[in-house]
C-alpha cells in the first residue's frame, strides 16, 4: 500500500519546490490537478512530461475520478442554482435564470443591452434564493471599461436593496490585455472561496482578443489562448457550482444573404464552451429581444424584455 494521497505534496513525483510553484500556480488541490492537462504543469511548475502524467494519474485515481451512473449526475443536477435576470419572460426562456455550473453567453452589436445584463446580474446574485438570487458576491472582469456603478445602483434601488452594500459585494478588475483577462480569471478561484462568490462576469470576452490579433495569421494562436481561458472559466463554474456570464460582440457575414447576417465572434471554440447563448437585439424604445440560440436541455425560443433606469423588466 503505498500512502494516502490527500494533498498536492503527497502525489508522486511533487517536492516542495514542485509544490510551491504549483500553489502557486492556482493548482491547489487534488481536483485542481486532476482536471490539468500535462502540459499546463510542465509550464507551471517545470515538471518532467512523465511526471506530469503521473501527478495526474495519481491525483484522480485519489478522487475515483472516471465514469459514474446518470444518476448520480442527476443528484449534481440538482445543486444547480439560478439567478434572475429581472424579467420573468427572460427567466422562463432559461428555464428558471442564468445557471450555476456552466458558462452563459449574451452576444448582440452595439447598444443591444449586454452589459445591462451583467448589472442587473450582479446586483440579482446578492437577493436570497426565494427572490431569484443565490445570496453571493460577483467578480466582474471588465475589459471594455463599461462598468458603470451608477447603474449598479439604479438597480439595487429599485430591488429595494441597500445600493452601498450592493456595490461592496461587487469585485471589479479592469483587463487591460488578453494575458491580463487571462491572468485576472486564473487567479479568481481564492476570491471566489474567500468572498462567497456566485457569479463570474466577463464583459466582454472577445474584446481583447479580437484588438491584438489582427488577420487571418494570427488567428490560430488567438483561439489557442481563447481556449484555455474558456477552460479555465468552465473550471471555475463546475468546481465552484458557481455561473459564469459572458458577453461576445458580433460581426457581419457577407456570405448570409437571407436573414439576419449578425454572428457572434470567437468561433466554433466559444460556440462549444458556451453551454447556453443567447442574442439579444434592439426593438422598438426600449424593448430588446433576447433569443435562445443554444443550450443542452432547452428548446430554441424568444422573450421581450425592457431595458430602463430601474435594469431589465418585463415588457
Amino acid at each position: 500500500m503505498g500512502k494516502e494521497i490527500k494533498t498536492i505534496q503527497d502525489l508522486p513525483g511533487v517536492g516542495l519546490q514542485a509544490a510551491e510553484k504549483l500553489i502557486g500556480a492556482g493548482y491547489k488541490t487534488l481536483e485542481a490537478m486532476a482536471v490539468a492537462s500535462p502540459m499546463e504543469l510542465i509550464e507551471a511548475a517545470s515538471l518532467g512530461q512523465v511526471t506530469a502524467e503521473k501527478a495526474i494519474k495519481a491525483a484522480r485515481d485519489a478522487l475515483e475520478m472516471g465514469f459514474e451512473t446518470a444518476d448520480k449526475l442527476a443528484e449534481k443536477r440538482k445543486l444547480v442554482g439560478r439567478i434572475t435576470t429581472g424579467s420573468k419572460e427572460v427567466d422562463a426562456l432559461l428555464g428558471g435564470g442564468i445557471e450555476t455550473q456552466s458558462i452563459t453567453e449574451v452576444y448582440g452589436k452595439y447598444a443591444s443591452g449586454k452589459s445591462q445584463w451583467c448589472f442587473e446580474t450582479a446586483v440579482t446574485i446578492q437577493l436570497p434564493k426565494e427572490k431569484g438570487g443565490l445570496a453571493g458576491n460577483c467578480l466582474y472582469i471588465d475589459s471594455e471599461n463599461s462598468f458603470r456603478p451608477e447603474r449598479v445602483i439604479q438597480v439595487a434601488k429599485h430591488l429595494k436593496m441597500d445600493p452601498e452594500k450592493v456595490l461592496k459585494n461587487i469585485f471589479v478588475a479592469r483587463a487591460y490585455t488578453s494575458d491580463h483577462q487571462m491572468l485576472l480569471a486564473d487567479k479568481s478561484d481564492e476570491m471566489i472561496k474567500q468572498k462567497k462568490i456566485k457569479l463570474v462576469i466577463v464583459d466582454s470576452l472577445m474584446a481583447q482578443f479580437r484588438a491584438e490579433y489582427i488577420g487571418r495569421g494570427t488567428l490560430a494562436t488567438r483561439q489557442q489562448k481563447l481556449n484555455k481561458h474558456l477552460r479555465t472559466l468552465m473550471k471555475l463554474a463546475e468546481m465552484n457550482n458557481i455561473a459564469v456570464l459572458v458577453t461576445n460582440q458580433v460581426m457581419q457575414r457577407p456570405d448570409i444573404l437571407f436573414g439576419d447576417p449578425t454572428a457572434p465572434v470567437g468561433g466554433e471554440i466559444l460556440a462549444h464552451a458556451s453551454k447556453t447563448r443567447l442574442y439579444l437585439r434592439k426593438s422598438k424604445a426600449d424593448t430588446r429581444v433576447a433569443k435562445l440560440v443554444d443550450s443542452p436541455s432547452l428548446p430554441d425560443g424568444e422573450a421581450i424584455f425592457r431595458v430602463t433606469e430601474n435594469g431589465i423588466e418585463d415588457v
